[in-house]
């Protein structure tokens, strides 16, 4: 049986076609949306009392690292220019204000309190798909949770480790993909 991965939205692949994305960084966007997906997907059997917008969060995983077009040193090494640059490159080629941000909160979720589950899911599926982990992130997920849910936050904790752990199971399938991916072109 081979590895499935949920494709990109079309008109996200004609943007990243029109940014000229190489395909290191539409393997990744490809898979961060992947992931994302499947959060979405597993929320409502964890958490069905908390709304979250399943649109906004599989688009700003398709198109959170957008910026990266114009700074590809930060495709393979440390920096956060492409997060300054991301909303509005991203703005500058249609896509509204309400999803661009994510190429910012993806990253900057941290130095500021003006972030809710959909940023933080984003965070999330760009840092699981590889199996690593963020105790801070999923503390602060689950704690936007627990408050919503009027839980405990360490309950909350537990359920979201449960989810998360299913997920990264398959973190070596899906860097042998976007290295395959990377060298055909952008495809598996």
């Amino acid at each position: 049986m081979s590895f499935q991965v949920r494709p990109l939205p079309e008109d996200v692949q004609q943007l990243l076609h029109t940014l000229q994305a190489p395909p290191r960084l539409v393997a990744h966007l490809t898979l961060v949306h992947d992931v994302a997906g499947q959060l979405c997907t597993a929320w409502p059997r964890y958490w069905p009392q908390v709304a979250v917008d399943q649109e906004a969060v599989l688009l700003g995983a398709a198109t959170h690292d957008a910026g990266k077009v114009r700074y590809p040193e930060e495709l393979n090494g440390p920096g956060t220019q492409h997060e300054t640059i991301g909303p509005s490159l991203l703005i500058a080629h249609g896509i509204p204000a309400q999803y661009a941000r994510f190429a910012q909160t993806h990253g900057t979720w941290q130095q500021t309190t003006m972030v809710n589950i959909e940023d933080l899911l984003v965070a999330l599926a760009d840092t699981i798909w590889k199996g690593k982990r963020n105790e801070d992130l999923e503390l602060r997920l689950a704690g936007l949770i627990a408050d919503v849910c009027s839980a405990e936050t360490w309950q909350v904790y537990m359920q979201l480790d449960e989810l998360i752990t299913r997920i990264t199971e398959d973190a070596d399938k899906r860097l042998a993909w976007q290295e395959r991916s990377s060298k055909n072109g952008g495809r598996p």
